[in-house]
């Protein structure tokens, strides 16, 4: 652990950081009225602006957080290691811009279609953790992801169905979950790594 610490820090504060408050809340569900995004009072009350952040550090329960955390800790770390092999030790903040700005644009969309909406509410790292494997599947395509955490198959497969069941969901599904935050978090974490390392995209394509 303390090697982690000190070889990946950003990764290591996020993950403690997120599970910590949302244990927190769990036993404190009055918290989740001042941390979660809601969009209509953010349109009415700017001061409101700082739930976009505390939004994507608490979840709505115990499978919900093993799901977002199992999946950071298994790219979130790789990343972060590979941002520094790429730009040294500047690669801790890069990695930190990434995680933020992703978890501020990929609300966004939310933001603007549910302002009106008083009863839409949106908590969950989802849309930065879509940004951080994205960025991830750029540098290895031919990674093995599990589907469902079973079915195999490569990175760029796993990243076209997911598209394709965000774009479909996002307008059919009724399920209460913000497939909105997943899409443009993931389409944040490519465009922010090529923006970065424009060299990804060569890398990418020449992998197949």
């Amino acid at each position: 652990m303390l090697q982690a610490l000190y070889s990946t820090p950003v990764a290591s504060v996020i993950f403690a950081l997120t599970i910590g408050l949302s244990i927190f809340v769990f036993s404190n569900p009055q918290w989740y009225g001042r941390l979660m995004l809601h969009p209509y009072s953010i349109a009415r009350d700017r001061s409101k602006l700082y739930t976009v952040l505390t939004s994507g550090l608490i979840h709505k329960d115990w499978m919900h957080l093993l799901f977002n955390m199992m999946t950071f800790y298994y790219f979130g770390f790789s990343l972060e290691a590979m941002f520094v092999q790429f730009s040294g030790p500047l690669g801790h903040m890069l990695f930190a811009v990434l995680y933020l700005i992703s978890l501020i644009l990929s609300d966004i969309p939310t933001i603007i279609q549910q302002r009106a909406n008083p009863g839409y509410y949106s908590l969950g790292a989802s849309g930065a953790i879509c940004a951080v494997l994205f960025s991830f599947i750029m540098f290895q395509p031919k990674a093995l992801l599990g589907l469902f955490m079973v079915i195999p198959m490569p990175a760029y497969l796993f990243a076209l169905l997911f598209l394709g069941y965000c774009i479909w969901a996002s307008k059919k599904a009724q399920d209460g979950i913000n497939h909105d935050a997943h899409l443009y978090g993931a389409l944040t974490g490519v465009a922010f790594t090529i923006v970065l390392y424009p060299w990804s995209i060569g890398h990418f394509i020449s992998q197949f």
